[in-house]
């Protein structure tokens, strides 16, 4: 029997070479993607299929497709992994810093998913979304990406129900605290939008720990990596599987706490119990 095949975007570090690590060890044909020149010689010299895909271009999204259909025949299991996290304030950032988080977040999710539908079809195969808490239990200084990330997992709802008559099926993965580079992108993320004139210039210490909060106590991307493999072999499969740290405590929190007693835990958090001079 052929090797299943496993499309896993977004692999240059982090969760998305963990999964690629821990499905190529499983017997699939990896094909990792990734955008930088230097990311994807390292996955060719490790042995994965490695393709060059930004997943906000369209034409770029089909001609892989047209590729796996070509080279492998169908597809297996999906993983739409690839995304960022954009941190500050919303009024800041303001509607194009959110365009640019939904862009990658969620519509390139579902272009993705889209463009191989057919290919799943003929193998009868699984999506995986990679969610987050974060959609769950929404914090300050990261509304946008809370946001892209609630609407993953709406998505994910409707495209379960809408996928099953063709015998696929999709799981949702919602991750806590995993070790990656996300917090230092973030941090970049929140360091290009902090300035002076902004009316939170006061409380930016407050921004900058949002933008680190991943990577407090994370769990690993390698245990996180094996705990999704251990889930997409079970049968039958989860809808919704919770991996690392935070990933079960922070929703039990937002669905048990009164919404006074929680916004008060999280303005001490994240700095924002005080009151601000009028300009």
């Amino acid at each position: 029997m052929p090797a299943p095949t496993a499309l896993i975007t977004g692999c240059s570090s982090g969760i998305g070479r963990a999964l690629a690590d821990a499905f190529k060890t499983a017997g699939y044909d990896v094909w990792a993607s990734a955008r930088k020149p230097a990311d994807l010689e390292r996955l060719a010299d490790a042995g994965f299929k490695a393709v060059e895909l930004d997943v906000n271009d369209p034409a770029a999204v089909a001609t892989l497709a047209q590729r796996l259909e070509r080279e492998a025949g169908g597809l297996d299991v999906l993983v739409n992994n690839a995304g960022y996290g954009a941190m500050g304030p919303l009024l800041d950032g303001g509607a194009e810093a959110m365009r640019r988080q939904f862009e990658t977040n969620v519509f390139a999710l579902v272009d993705v998913t889209r463009a191989c539908f057919p290919l799943l079809r003929t193998r009868r195969g699984l999506v995986v979304n990679i969610g987050s808490v974060s959609g769950v239990l929404v914090t300050p200084f990261a509304g946008a990406y809370c946001a892209s990330k609630a609407a993953v997992h709406a998505l994910s709802d409707a495209l379960r129900l809408e996928l099953a008559p063709f015998g696929i099926e999709l799981m949702e993965v919602q991750p806590g605290a995993i070790a990656s580079s996300f917090g230092a992108s973030a941090t970049r993320e929140a360091e290009a939008l902090i300035a002076e004139d902004s009316p939170w210039w006061p409380v930016r210490e407050g921004i900058r720990t949002r933008a680190r909060a991943s990577q407090d106590n994370p769990t690993s991307a390698e245990d996180f990596a094996r705990a999704l493999l251990a889930a997409v072999r079970r049968s039958p499969r989860p809808t919704l599987v919770r991996i690392g740290n935070g990933s079960r405590a922070l929703p039990l929190l937002a669905r048990l706490l009164p919404r006074s007693l929680l916004d008060r835990v999280l303005k001490k958090r994240f700095g924002l119990d005080v009151t601000l001079e009028r300009p």
